[in-house]
């Protein structure tokens, strides 16, 4: 059988050298996940956590455990809430702007 992916907007946001080094841009919930605890599910924070120095990437604490986000990536907010990273490629694939 085959399937089509239901229609859902989602809230994303692509994460940049710039952008992790200044986060005036980012969204209200991804400030929120910087503020979470290591470890807590939602979490986002530096590669090197403790010696972060605003250069490094980012790894988000998703219910699968630990991914990687890389410079280019998007952080996706999904429809329960959930955070979780996604290659340029795939995004690009998968969703499309909405106003």
């Amino acid at each position: 059988m085959k399937f089509r992916k239901k229609p859902v907007v989602i809230e994303a946001f692509q994460m940049t050298k710039e952008r992790r080094q200044d986060n005036s841009e980012w969204p209200e919930w991804l400030n929120k996940a910087w503020n979470k605890e290591l470890g807590e599910i939602g979490f986002v924070g530096g590669q090197d956590f403790s010696n972060s120095d605003g250069t490094d990437e980012l790894f988000i604490t998703t219910l699968k455990g630990h991914m990687r986000c890389s410079f280019g990536d998007y952080i996706i907010k999904g429809v329960q809430g959930e955070l979780y990273p996604c290659k340029l490629d795939i995004f690009e694939q998968t969703y499309e702007a909405v106003e």
